[in-house]
């Protein structure tokens, strides 16, 4: 059973104990790694994410999802003027969507790889129940290249840089990927963008949904974000689910574009 099929109640249930647990709640975040999909499996751990959101911080999200080789525009966004679930409807940003389209030549108005799969579908009932009142805006990722996911990351730190946006990249990173995930952490820290590339290209990760994960991380480097993966420090043996995160910014630090 998956989101779509879950209660505003069971939700709420679960938002209100991964708060009560967490000993301390983040604050500003301004993106989050989220699976792809979320069911009755990954649900308490998703929820230990999105307790960090609450009404009124962020007016939009931009969900980056990658659907390789799924469609020949190379970064499409979905034309949709609004979208319904259970919870209610959420407005697409239009002006958002039409600033990106005009931005670099392969982002694109095109719904080809939008599907009732899409993994926005997913995480929009978690913000409606986090959020309350935003709009929101799709961006699928189509061609893994370096050139393509370094062109959206570029894109994103300049356009959504002063905007009152949240970002939510949907991958699924094993548990078991503990140690790839600190070699490509590490790749970070130490400004080896071209190992983090050769990563990206080689065929070897292991992350599903790798386009949009190392989106998430250019971003966050450029912004001077601090990441976390709690998941890192866990020893669960019982739960083989995600290694969720997020990136927010450095307490005690000037935010840098």
């Amino acid at each position: 059973m998956n989101i779509p099929s879950f209660s505003r109640e069971k939700i709420l249930k679960g938002l209100q104990a991964a708060e009560i647990a967490n000993t301390e709640i983040e604050s500003g975040i301004r993106l989050l790694f989220s699976p792809k999909e979320i069911s009755e499996k990954n649900f308490d751990e998703v929820c230990r994410i999105y307790a960090n959101l609450h009404e009124g911080d962020f007016d939009t999200v931009v969900v980056i999802e990658s659907h390789p080789g799924s469609a020949e525009k190379k970064l499409p966004m979905p034309s949709f003027k609004y979208l319904d679930t259970p919870l209610g409807r959420v407005m697409a940003n239009d002006k958002l969507r039409n600033d990106f389209a005009d931005e670099d030549d392969d982002f694109f108005i095109d719904d080809e790889a939008f599907t009732e799969n899409a993994s926005i579908w997913h995480q929009l009932m978690m913000l409606q129940s986090t959020l309350k009142e935003f709009t929101v805006l799709d961006i699928q990722i189509t061609d893994e290249s370096p050139f393509i996911v370094k062109e959206l990351a570029s894109a994103i730190e300049e356009i959504l840089a002063s905007k009152n946006a949240l970002i939510i990249c949907c991958c699924d990173i094993p548990r078991e990927a503990s140690d790839e995930l600190n070699k490509v952490l590490e790749f970070l820290d130490s400004d080896n963008i071209s190992a983090l590339m050769n990563y990206l290209s080689s065929g070897d990760s292991s992350v599903d949904g790798l386009g949009s994960f190392i989106t998430g991380l250019l971003v966050a480097k450029k912004w001077n974000l601090r990441m976390e993966f709690p998941g890192l420090d866990e020893k669960r043996k019982n739960n083989k689910s995600l290694l969720h995160g997020y990136a927010a910014l450095q307490k005690h630090s000037t935010f840098q574009t």
